[in-house]
């Protein structure tokens, strides 16, 4: 079997309330099931990165989310899958309530906790420097 060469573009949102920011847990439908992720997704042809995690967060939440300023970007590449370019962007503010339409599971997280979840492996270096680049004052 050959590994797709093109990689793979997603774009992703911490959702930051109160402290906390929204983990969310895929679906036995999905790959890597029951690992938990920042929702967001795949960036179609001629979207941005800040359109595609609007469209995303749109379709799996449920909200009309204003993208803030990019996080952190990184590049993860999973054994026998095509390369995967993710950037993540901070979320303060959205329009509704995020509803689970898709995701075995979400809650609201400590930054402190957020270790504790069994996170997908291109998101573990990011949760470990969240703290800083969030700021004191999250």
């Amino acid at each position: 079997m050959s590994i797709p060469s093109d990689p793979i573009y997603v774009s992703a949102g911490i959702l930051v309330r109160n402290g906390r920011v929204l983990a969310c847990q895929r679906g036995p439908q999905q790959s890597h099931p029951g690992k938990w992720e920042f929702p967001g997704g795949k960036r179609e042809a001629g979207e941005s990165d800040a359109a595609c995690l609007r469209r995303e967060l749109r379709e799996e939440l449920g909200i009309e989310a204003t993208v803030g300023r990019e996080l952190w970007r990184t590049r993860h590449e999973y054994p026998g899958r095509a390369a995967v370019e993710l950037v993540f962007f901070r979320v303060d503010a959205f329009g509704g309530e995020p509803v689970n339409r898709i995701f075995a599971a979400m809650r609201w997280v400590a930054l402190a906790e957020l270790a504790q979840l069994d996170f997908l492996a291109a998101d573990r270096e990011l949760i470990a420097r969240l703290p800083a680049l969030l700021g004191a004052g999250t």
